[in-house]
């Protein structure tokens, strides 16, 4: 059986940190997703610099050009079919999904959110979470669904929060630890080894089901 790698494209907004750590995980050509396109809608997003130095594919829609959001989603879903994308990873993109667009790539579309959902949905992790007092924080690789911040959770990563954290040095652990788990979240889709049961992703193999989940509890 001839091995083929998905066709991926992680949509940015600005550095693009997490789409760096896509980029170089996918540099191994046993990896089973390859970044075919960086698809960006600001045009000054500083990840598309690294990803052409890369030679990846880059392209821009500027959503301020558009009527609509549904306009806009349409311009990139053109592009995204001219790249014959099959799936969708969101890596700082900072723009809400419309019902049409989420529904062209449902289970295809994986985002990355900055706490361990379902708690702390939105923006401020890392303050909320240290506001709170809580000892456990960490970050969640899902499926995309209508709700923002919702939809089946693929990985999860935690790390203890010391009692000398501030909320950069907190984000600092929590994104070292999402450039480990996106990756391997990725590759389990691209495998086809996630089934999803109700909001539960399953990756069907016992050896290696737990690899996506790591609990650094280092404090």
């Amino acid at each position: 059986m001839t091995f083929r790698r998905k066709r991926t494209a992680i949509l940015i907004s600005g550095r693009g940190s997490n789409m760096r750590a896509l980029i170089e995980r996918a540099r191994d050509p046993s990896y089973p997703a390859e970044i075919a396109l960086v698809l960006s809608n600001r045009p000054d997003a500083a990840g598309l610099a690294f990803a052409k130095e890369n030679n990846i594919a880059c392209a821009v829609a500027d959503h301020k050009i558009y009527a609509g959001r549904e306009e806009f989603e349409r311009s990139m879903q053109v592009l995204l079919e001219l790249h014959r994308i099959e799936l969708i990873c969101l890596a700082g993109f900072m723009r809400m999904l419309t019902p049409w667009f989420i529904g062209q790539w449902q289970g295809r579309l994986l985002n990355i959110h900055p706490a361990l959902l379902p708690a702390y949905r939105g923006l401020k992790t890392h303050e909320r979470a240290m506001a709170d007092g809580v000892k456990i924080h960490g970050c969640t690789v899902h499926f995309v669904v209508l709700a923002m911040d919702e939809g089946p959770i693929i990985a999860q990563a935690a790390v203890a929060v010391r009692d000398s954290d501030t909320p950069d040095t907190l984000a600092a652990r929590v994104l070292a630890e999402e450039h480990a788990i996106y990756p391997a979240a990725l590759a389990c889709v691209a495998e086809g080894r996630t089934r999803v049961q109700g909001n539960r992703v399953f990756c069907g193999d016992p050896a290696i089901e737990s690899a996506p989940l790591r609990v650094p509890f280092d404090g």
